[in-house]
C-alpha cells in the first residue's frame, strides 16, 4: 500500500488518480469553505454583541435621560406641595414672625424672628405672662406704617416674606399679657413703684429693659393707669416700657387700652433667629404668685375632664372574665 505523497502504483488506472485527486481537492474545499463559514459566524457574533452593547447603552442613556427629564417636571409640584403645607401649617399651626421694633427690648431684639403656637389656646386660656401676636385692627393703628404694593407681583412676594417672618406685618403687635378679663391693673404701687395686678405687686425685673451703657433699667411705667379689664379682653404691655405704645397709650380707645381676645393669633414661644438669641420664652415666676388668682379655674375644665375619663377607661382596660 502506497500513500498519496508517492504517487500512483504501478498500472494503475489514470481515472482512479483522477477521481481521487477530484475527491482530494473537493475534501480540501469543503474544508476551506467551512473555514470562511466560520469566520464569517465568528464575525456575525462579533457584531451581533456589539450591537447588544450598544443597544443597552442607549437604552440606559434613555433611562437616564427619562429620570432627568422626570425630576424637572415633577420639581415644580413638588415646590407646590410643600408651599402649600408650608401655608397650612402657617395658618393653623405655628408661624414665624419677625420683631420690627424694640418695644419688646430686651426679652426680643430688632431682626428677632420668633415662632408663634396658634394651637395652644384651643388647649389652655391664655395666661398672664404670656407673649402674645395680635391684630391691632380693631382699635389699634398698624405696628408698621406702609401701604400695600400695587404690583401683584410684589404683593405676592410682601405675603409670602410675611407668611414665613422675613417682614413685619403691617397689622400685627407683639407684648406682654398683664391683665386678663375682670383683673384690676393699677400704676403704681405706692411704696415700690410696681404695677400691681388685684392688689398684687408684679416684680417685672427679671425682663423689663435696662440700658446696656448705664445700666439703669426702665420704671414699671412713668404713665398712670388704673383699669379694670372688660369681659372678653387683656391689657398688654411692652417689656421696654419707655418707648412700648401699649395699652397705656390706647386708653382713650373703645376698651380703654385693651385688645379683644378674638383678636390674639398664638403665642410666641421661642426666638428662633438669630442663632445667638435662641431661647424658650418661659412666663416670668412673678405671674405665678397665688394671689394673683385665675390659674386654678383656668385648669378647672381639663381637670374636669379627666377626672370624668378616668372611670371610663379603668373600666375598659379591666379583664373581661370567659363564660
Amino acid at each position: 500500500m502506497r500513500s498519496e505523497t508517492e504517487g500512483p502504483a504501478p498500472g494503475e488506472p489514470e481515472s482512479a488518480r483522477t477521481a481521487g485527486g477530484a475527491a482530494s481537492a473537493g475534501a480540501d474545499d469543503f474544508a476551506g469553505e467551512a473555514g470562511t463559514a466560520g469566520s464569517a459566524g465568528d464575525a456575525a457574533g462579533s457584531t451581533g454583541a456589539s450591537e447588544g452593547d450598544e443597544g443597552a447603552k442607549r437604552k440606559r442613556r434613555k433611562r437616564s435621560s427619562d429620570g432627568s427629564s422626570s425630576f424637572w417636571r415633577e420639581l415644580p409640584i413638588l415646590i407646590g406641595v410643600a408651599l402649600v403645607l408650608a401655608l397650612v401649617i402657617k395658618s393653623f399651626v405655628v408661624q414665624a414672625f419677625y420683631i420690627p421694633s424694640a418695644s419688646m427690648e430686651s426679652t426680643l431684639q430688632i431682626g428677632d424672628r420668633v415662632l408663634v403656637n396658634k394651637l395652644v389656646y384651643r388647649m389652655r386660656d391664655i395666661e398672664r405672662g404670656d407673649i402674645v401676636v395680635f391684630s391691632g385692627l380693631d382699635s389699634w393703628d398698624p405696628a408698621v406704617p406702609g401701604s400695600e404694593p400695587a404690583n401683584p407681583v410684589l404683593r405676592g412676594l410682601r405675603s409670602v416674606g410675611t407668611a414665613f417672618g422675613l417682614v413685619a406685618g403691617e397689622k400685627d403687635y407683639i407684648k406682654r399679657v398683664i391683665g386678663l378679663p375682670g383683673d384690676h391693673v393699677v400704676c403704681c404701687e405706692a411704696a415700690t413703684g410696681r404695677v400691681t395686678v388685684n392688689g398684687i405687686p408684679l416684680d417685672e425685673t427679671s425682663y423689663l429693659y435696662t440700658d446696656p451703657d448705664t445700666g439703669e433699667q426702665n420704671v414699671p411705667s412713668a404713665m398712670k393707669f388704673d383699669v379694670v379689664v372688660p369681659p372678653e379682653r387683656l391689657w398688654v404691655m411692652g417689656d421696654h416700657r419707655e418707648v412700648s405704645w401699649d395699652s397705656r397709650g390706647h386708653q382713650a380707645d373703645s376698651g380703654s387700652g385693651t385688645i379683644p381676645l378674638k383678636s390674639v393669633v398664638g403665642r410666641a414661644f421661642v426666638i428662633i433667629w438669630p442663632v445667638s438669641h435662641w431661647r424658650v420664652l418661659e412666663i416670668p415666676a412673678t405671674f405665678h404668685q397665688p394671689g394673683l388668682g385665675g390659674t386654678a379655674l383656668s385648669a378647672l375644665p381639663m381637670t374636669l375632664g379627666l377626672a370624668a375619663a378616668t372611670p371610663v377607661v379603668w373600666l375598659r382596660r379591666r379583664p373581661r372574665r370567659r363564660p
